[in-house]
């Protein structure tokens, strides 16, 4: 029932999955999302990550390097990747807005 709930409440997507209106995320936005792409529990490492991205974000406008997301709280280069299969689906979870193709690549890719 949880996720027929979370459905009802998910704002809408464009065709890359990223939320077309940023400002309707909330963290029932980021579980809805995150069970979407297959991802059953959002742990404190990946409130963690979720947070650090939307606070790189409304600082300086751009995808941050994964890489010191992951020095940031100690972790290996892997470890965006690892909890969230993609750097580019952490971006989705944390609600933010398409970065551009050129970040897109780099985000999947990592």
């Amino acid at each position: 029932m949880k996720t027929a709930i979370q459905e009802i409440n998910m704002p809408s997507v464009d065709e890359d999955g990223l939320l077309c209106d940023p400002g309707k995320w909330n963290e029932e936005v980021a579980e809805a999302m995150a069970d979407r792409l297959g991802i059953d529990y959002l742990s404190a490492d990946h409130w963690l990550v979720i947070y650090a991205l939307r606070n790189y974000y409304q600082r300086f406008a751009v995808a941050p390097a994964m890489n010191n997301i992951c020095h940031q709280y100690g972790k290996d280069g892997l470890w965006v990747h690892n909890l969230f299969s993609s750097c580019l689906n952490a971006w989705r979870v944390a609600g933010l807005p398409n970065p551009g193709e050129e970040a897109k690549t780099y985000l999947n890719d990592m």
